[in-house]
């Protein structure tokens, strides 16, 4: 997969195939859309491209509400992978500023999607808005087709379950711990990467030994505190384990990983851990009957994850 910081530099993909948004979570909605992306250029010779931007539009647009409650279901390294995994050609990341949140929806589409892009077809989901003001639509869209030599195409709700899939569910559905419901609308596992510090644990709590996994972006939506099923990948190695969510302080929450196997596991290497299910509530690892529940955990764990 491509990644471009600048339309200059996006100038010269094949006969585009454009979408356009945040794309939080990487969710069955957006996978909807980027399936259809991929039929789509299949069809026109081309490249599938999702425009994308950083920062977070609401964090320049409304940083009064962006503070600790503001989080975000990935890190932009791991939207990434999920693009990259779902099988986009191009993304374009545009740096999100004031002065380009006054482009209009018409300048948009002249500028950057005809002028520079020649995009060839123009897809966005359900109820999709863009430009100055959220003035532009699937409406203008598809009243812009023969000004600006594009097809446009919109993807309707994605539902489970009778319930209709958005990011704003999803996070509402992790922050409070059920992993569960938040994986079916994902379509895939809810994930956290980084890089494992060994944990030192108190020897008289007889704790399994814990890698802490620092959270290094602020905006990271973390599950609600509790012990979690998880399994992990490492280059191809795959484990099973469990992650604590440990709440030191009001502004310190961590994240805690022990592995079940017994092999040397490598500290400070990219990891991926996929969360799997809530297991139980809180637990505070300086407490002498966390044990228990750690103890307790990891059989129900053990067979539960495969």
């Amino acid at each position: 997969m491509n990644i471009f910081r600048s339309f200059e530099e996006a100038k010269f993909i094949r006969n585009p195939v454009v979408t356009t948004g945040s794309f939080d979570g990487v969710h069955i909605g957006h996978k909807a859309i980027l399936d259809r992306l991929k039929m789509l250029s299949e069809k026109h010779d081309g490249e599938s491209v999702l425009i994308t931007f950083d920062p977070h539009p609401r964090m320049v647009l409304y940083p009064e509400n962006t503070g600790k409650d503001f989080k975000l279901i990935n890190t932009q390294e791991e939207k990434l992978e999920l693009l990259e995994k779902a099988g986009l050609n191009n993304v374009i990341i545009v740096e999100f500023t004031r002065e380009f949140s006054k482009v209009t929806s018409e300048q948009f589409v002249r500028e950057y999607l005809h002028d520079m892009l020649h995009a060839k077809v123009v897809v966005v989901g359900f109820n999709h808005h863009f430009g100055f003001n959220k003035e532009g639509d699937y409406k203008k869209l598809w009243a812009w087709q023969g000004k600006y030599n594009f097809e446009a195409e919109e993807i309707p709700e994605q539902d489970i379950q009778h319930e209709t899939v958005s990011s704003t569910k999803i996070r509402k559905a992790i922050s409070e711990g059920y992993i569960q419901r938040a994986n079916a609308y994902l379509d895939h596992y809810y994930i956290i990467t980084g890089r494992p510090e060994k944990y030192i644990t108190d020897e008289s709590l007889n704790l399994p030994l814990f890698f802490r996994i620092p959270i290094t972006d602020r905006f990271k939506l973390l599950p609600s505190p509790g012990i979690y099923a998880v399994s992990t990948e490492e280059g191809q190695i795959y484990s099973k384990g469990m992650a604590v969510i440990f709440k030191r302080s009001e502004d310190n929450t961590e994240v805690l990983l022990n592995i079940f196997d017994d092999r040397n596991f490598p500290v400070d290497h990219k990891l991926t851990i996929s969360f799997h299910k809530k297991i139980s509530g809180a637990v505070n690892l300086f407490d002498s009957r966390a044990i228990l529940k750690i103890n307790s955990a990891k059989e129900e764990i053990s067979d539960l994850i495969y």
